[in-house]
């Protein structure tokens, strides 16, 4: 070939590995590797649990950069974190319970960040690590009722832990509504069983000047929870039961 043609080719093959790479680049995380995954994540979640994702006009910033952020959203199935996480263009670590992370995964948890949460014990250290992320920058996903909501479409009472972070952390919160999932009795069945699922999201919330404290806060986020989605509030369960959510 000649040195044109050449000069061609190589253009054209930087041209493909530039859009390639881009097309990588193009999610949460801005890595590699979740790009790898990402198109499967939102083809799951739009086949499978076929979802519908409303108020998208209340995520804060632009793109990737939201943070610090507390994404706080009611729990209904095992896989609320994906059909969330998928709607969102900024990348969440969620606090999730020891007890829920499923043995044989633990590089998987590592992985996407997730924060162990001991709820049978002292939650301080992963209080910790959350408050460091979101004095970082980051955003944080928290389900404050602790476990999944039974009956289904119950707001049961928020933990004084998502009151905490809130408050020492001085991050604004996303409020999120879940509904729809799939309602099964273990928490990650919900990943194969077909659903209508919804993602709502409602107007951000800023504490940083209410002078409220942590335990008004998560009663104050509870209220919002209930006003928005008009289901009444459940009574929180035994935790000696949590383990059969698995």
């Amino acid at each position: 070939m000649t040195l044109t043609t050449w000069c061609i080719v190589v253009l054209v093959a930087w041209l493909g590995w530039a859009w390639v790479a881009h097309r990588l680049l193009d999610n949460p995380r801005g890595d590699v590797e979740t790009g790898l995954v990402w198109p499967f994540l939102i083809l799951y979640t739009r086949l499978v649990h076929r979802l519908e994702v409303l108020g998208r006009e209340h995520l804060p910033g632009e793109g990737r950069d939201a943070g610090p952020l507390v994404l706080v959203a009611n729990h209904t199935a095992g896989v609320d974190p994906l059909l969330v996480q998928s709607a969102c263009p900024f990348y969440i670590r969620w606090m999730m319970a020891d007890d829920m992370q499923l043995p044989g995964l633990e590089g998987l948890w590592r992985w996407v960040g997730v924060i162990g949460v001991d709820r049978h014990g002292r939650e301080i250290a992963a209080a910790r690590t959350a408050i460091r992320h979101l004095r970082g920058g980051g955003v944080v996903g928290i389900y404050p009722e602790g476990t999944l909501e039974r009956p289904p479409r119950h707001i049961l009472p928020f933990l004084p832990g998502v009151g905490l972070i809130v408050h020492k952390s001085g991050a604004r919160v996303l409020p999120v509504i879940l509904d729809g999932t799939p309602r099964v009795d273990r928490a990650w069945t919900s990943l194969w069983r077909t659903s209508r699922a919804r993602v709502r999201f409602l107007p951000v919330v800023d504490y940083a000047d209410s002078g409220l404290r942590p335990a008004a806060i998560a009663d104050d986020l509870r209220a919002r929870f209930v006003e928005a989605s008009g289901w009444p509030m459940g009574d929180r369960p035994d935790l000696d039961a949590l383990n059969t959510d698995k």
